[in-house]
């Protein structure tokens, strides 16, 4: 019954995260590309990628692929987030033309503040924004059922992650729950929400950010422990293709243990590193570890990985394969020192994601 009523949750958490990506469709397919060869496409800009342009076009299913030194020129009403190497962040519509002698390409990016021209090459993403909030959001939902009938076993596994750039900062959320139950046997559950708001800082590649988290897990006997802090980072390699930051600072946390076991306050340091890598239009892969050397308790560590590669499909729809882990050096009593897994299954993104 307790695994029953676990499912449920899930299934009402996941059908609002899709009732809530469910608007940020509702664009206008008015960009247009001029290809070289004098080919003119209209449609939906979602993007740019590693010297690929995403593009959406009302005749044609899912999302194209058009190769960017193909093009001749484009045109966009549209506002896009523009990001280049050196950290730095325009906002405005579009317009490219080719430039002569086979050098590449120049975006015009016109926005309140003025025009800025940049030079393709110096770009790492490009995605649409809006001045409307639930057109900045994009994220996607991951998915994955096993279920055997010999010994009515079953483990499921539901996550989501959202996220709301803006020009110089940005905000996310992302939520993992995972529930295996078989006959005779307690259910084990493990559910994990966390969110981040960074801040650039005038200086190129560095932020500032603030975290949280919150973990449930019946294997480690955690009731409810939640973990703020907050640092500086930098991104040490920012490119179209990888992208890794490091964070440093300063984080508390409270834990409530099952079994009449106390609870704890605890002081930590904080280094939180991200690695996120593209192979555009193919493969993808994000990596969040958090380390916590303690504090208050000298000694004490503790360690938190998140990690999905993604392989696409088709359109929005991609297979994912995602690891996750936690440890704890000295755990309280009897209780284990961690609890780790591993899922497969469908992926659907929304948005710019």
């Amino acid at each position: 019954m307790k695994a029953k009523r676990v499912l449920n949750l899930k299934i009402v958490i996941l059908s609002y995260v899709f009732l809530l990506a469910a608007p940020l469709y509702a664009r206008n397919s008015t960009d247009v590309i001029v290809m070289k060869n004098g080919d003119r496409l209209t449609g939906e800009i979602k993007g740019l990628n590693a010297g690929v342009l995403y593009m959406n076009m009302k005749y044609i299913l899912g999302t194209s692929s058009v190769q960017w030194s193909e093009v001749a020129r484009l045109e966009s009403k549209q506002l896009f987030l523009v990001r280049t190497e050196d950290g730095s962040v325009y906002t405005g519509t579009l317009r490219a033309t080719g430039t002569p002698g086979g050098r590449p390409l120049e975006i015009t990016v016109a926005g309140p503040t003025g025009t800025t021209m940049i030079a393709s090459p110096r770009i790492v993403q490009m995605d649409t924004t809006s001045t409307n909030f639930h057109e900045r959001l994009n994220g996607s939902i991951n998915t994955g059922i096993i279920y055997s009938k010999g010994n009515q076993s079953a483990q499921y596994n539901i996550s989501s992650e959202i996220a709301y750039p803006r020009e110089r900062w940005g905000a996310g959320a992302s939520f993992n729950s995972t529930l295996s139950s078989s006959t005779g046997a307690s259910a084990s559950t493990r559910n994990q929400v966390d969110v981040d708001v960074f801040h650039l800082l005038p200086w190129n590649n560095w932020f500032y950010e603030g975290v949280g988290s919150l973990l449930q897990s019946s294997e480690q006997g955690i009731t409810r422990q939640p973990t703020f802090g907050g640092g500086i980072g930098r991104y040490l390699k920012n490119t179209n293709e990888t992208r890794i930051s490091l964070l440093a600072g300063l984080a508390g946390q409270n834990t409530v243990y099952q079994e009449n076991i106390p609870s704890q306050n605890l002081a930590f340091g904080l280094v939180t590193g991200k690695a996120q890598f593209f192979r555009f239009n193919k493969t993808n892969g994000d990596v969040t570890a958090m380390l916590l050397p303690g504090i208050t308790e000298p000694g004490r560590v503790k360690f938190n990985l998140n990690a999905s590669y993604y392989i696409k499909l088709t359109g929005n729809l991609s297979w994912n394969v995602s690891f996750y882990g936690n440890w704890d050096s000295q755990p309280p009593a009897d209780l284990p020192g961690s609890d780790y897994g591993s899922s497969s299954g469908l992926s659907w993104t929304f948005g710019n994601k």
